[in-house]
């Protein structure tokens, strides 16, 4: 009979420490400028910031998305993307990118877009 309690007490603690790792793991620290960014190395980030108009690019064949974002100290960042663009991409002001800095630029793997007319009152 104890043997049982041995198991599972063993099972318990596999799917515990198993829990814990994958939520370490989903874990992005949210940085407020591209300085914190490159300093980041190749960790994963999450990297606010106003998007520049007139520098964007996308290439439908290749599906990669190409912009820059500002950060509140001004400096630009250059954010490479591959995936379906965004439908509200051209309204947005703003985007956080989920991805790392490498090579001069942001690789993004996640774009989270915030439109602002979603939140502002109808009129």
């Amino acid at each position: 009979m104890k043997s049982y309690y041995l198991i599972a007490a063993v099972a318990v603690v596999a799917f515990v420490a198993l829990g814990a790792s994958s939520f370490l793991n989903s874990m992005t620290p949210y940085v407020t400028t591209f300085a914190e960014a490159r300093a980041a190395k190749q960790d994963k980030v999450q990297v606010p910031g106003d998007i520049v108009k007139g520098k964007t690019t996308y290439d439908k064949k290749a599906a990669a998305l190409v912009f820059y974002i500002k950060d509140p100290d001004g400096e630009e960042m250059k954010v490479s993307y591959r995936g379906v663009r965004p439908g509200n991409f051209d309204q947005a002001d703003r985007v956080v990118a989920i991805g790392r800095y490498g090579n001069g630029e942001f690789k993004a793997e996640q774009l989270l877009v915030k439109c602002p007319s979603k939140y502002q009152a109808e009129r």
